[in-house]
């Protein structure tokens, strides 16, 4: 893009459950960087002590890790402009602050937020935004305020004329500084504000691009001229390039706020989503790989990516095809791979004990290749296998399956099937399958949607569940049968 090396960052603040929109921004930025050979720095933008979290911060630590994310420079990683988290840098703040202010870049601004909405209503002006008024007092009128003990935040003043820009996913944008007010720095006892560390930190970590939501181009026109600003006071190199990202849209044509169950990053994880399928999806919220292909590899897409071909419009949250996205994914991974990563979900749930007994894992690694081509998220492993596990004094049949299909034209099908599995001299797939055919279908003349609904439910306790003659081999005769003749009781 440059000669200069491609250096990008992921910034959050630890409020709060993460936002599948932030894993967007981290994926884009990652891919660009790792597409440019360059760097990718994941900084913790914590200056606003009164909501940030400590488990906030762990979750964005765990979110990032779970999602394969890796970061070049940031916490628990270090590099070369140390530290990463903004509640540590409060002196580099402060410093970049006594520049711009030595140099004129700033002023002091006494007045009271009634006294701006009052001046702006006397005048008839529709500018929202500070006014100006202090931008230019004389030394009697700053010794006035201050006998009145009044305190003072830092503004920028904002230079006359048009801020325009090129905008990698928009193109040029122009803003005009009539509409964009002097805004403060920092505040009254001098602790810095967003406005004024987001830049510094930029300038200082020698960022050459930007990539962000939507929602924050409405601070560009502000920054560029900071940017430019640290760089003559001898802070960073200039302006980086800038990309506003689409918005992420939930249901209803309204952005997906944090409030939305579709927004938890985390929750993704929770419910058994592999992280190659969640990041294929968001991936597609903005960016294709090509017209007519929507699953690929996070190396793929690092070798294809190209900033300018995001799509600057709103993209919608589709939780159904997110699904459609994730399952196939699951249809990449080998059946030991799949035992590998849906071992801590059925731990979780007791299915297998932890650590896993030697009888435990020898079940696992027959019944496995009967359900992984079946599940189409981690947590459905448990659903799927918990019949073989479970003690037979805990099984349990699911009540509306049982309801359906346990009535009494049910249980005479369980009945048959029990009678005909008791006469078996040789418990495998291949007899029971012919001794249930025989009974069911041959002799009772039913359908086999019907034939094995019943016996599927008195076996595994669910209508959906591993073929049906493996589980019985695997579940073994005297627990086989049990459960045919339990469902009689």
């Amino acid at each position: 893009m440059n000669a200069q090396p491609v250096r990008v960052r992921m910034a959050p603040s630890p409020t709060g459950s993460p936002h599948v929109g932030l894993v967007r921004t981290a994926l884009y930025n990652w891919a660009f960087a790792r597409h440019h050979g360059g760097t990718f720095v994941f900084r913790i933008e914590d200056t606003d002590a009164a909501r940030n979290t400590p488990e906030s911060y762990q979750a964005l630590l765990d979110l990032m890790r779970w999602v394969g994310l890796d970061w070049d420079e940031g916490p628990e990683v270090g590099g070369p402009f140390a530290p990463y988290r903004q509640s540590e840098r409060g002196d580099l703040y402060r410093d970049a602050l006594a520049r711009l202010t030595e140099a004129g870049f700033t002023y002091r601004c006494f007045c009271t937020n009634d006294e701006v909405d009052a001046r702006r209503k006397a005048s008839g002006s529709k500018l929202q935004g500070y006014d100006r008024f202090c931008r230019d007092l004389s030394a009697d009128q700053v010794a006035a305020f201050e006998g009145e003990g009044r305190a003072a935040v830092t503004r920028f003043r904002m230079p006359d004329g048009e801020i325009a820009f090129d905008d990698l996913v928009r193109g040029t944008i122009t803003f005009h500084s009539d509409n964009v007010p002097d805004y403060a720095l920092a505040r009254a006892n001098g602790d810095p504000l967003y406005p004024l560390v987001n830049p510094v930190d930029d300038a200082l970590m020698e960022i050459t691009h930007v990539l962000r939501g939507e929602d924050l181009l409405s601070s560009t026109p502000r920054q560029i001229p900071l940017y430019a600003a640290l760089q003559q006071v001898g802070i960073g190199s200039g302006v980086p390039r800038f990309g506003h990202l689409p918005y992420v849209m939930g249901q209803g044509n309204k952005k997906l706020s944090k409030r939305d169950p579709e927004a938890n990053a985390l929750g993704y994880r929770d419910a058994g989503f592999l992280p190659e399928g969640l990041l294929n999806y968001l991936a597609l919220l903005g960016w294709a790989i090509s017209g007519d292909r929507d699953i690929f590899t996070l190396e793929e897409m690092v070798q294809a990516f190209d900033i300018k071909d995001v799509n600057p419009n709103p993209a919608r949250f589709d939780l159904k095809k997110a699904d459609a996205i994730n399952a196939a994914h699951m249809r990449l991974l080998s059946v030991e791979e799949i035992t590998h990563r849906a071992l801590p979900f059925l731990k979780q749930a007791g299915v297998v004990s932890d650590p896993v007994s030697d009888a435990d894992a020898q079940l696992l690694e027959l019944a496995m290749p009967l359900v992984a081509e079946r599940i189409n998220k981690l947590t459905e492993a448990v659903e799927m296998l918990g019949f073989l596990f479970v003690d037979e004094a805990d099984f349990t049949l699911d009540a509306a399956d049982a309801e359906k299909l346990l009535n009494e034209d049910g249980l005479a099908i369980v009945r048959a099937s029990h009678d005909a599995l008791a006469s078996l001299t040789t418990w495998s797939t291949a007899e029971i399958q012919a001794a249930l055919q025989t009974t069911l279908i041959d002799e009772m003349e039913l359908k086999p949607r019907n034939a094995f609904g019943p016996v599927r439910v008195a076996v595994t306790g669910r209508r959906i569940s591993p073929p049906l003659f493996e589980s019985l081999e695997l579940l073994g005769r005297e627990r086989g049968l049990a459960r045919l003749k339990r469902a009689l009781a």
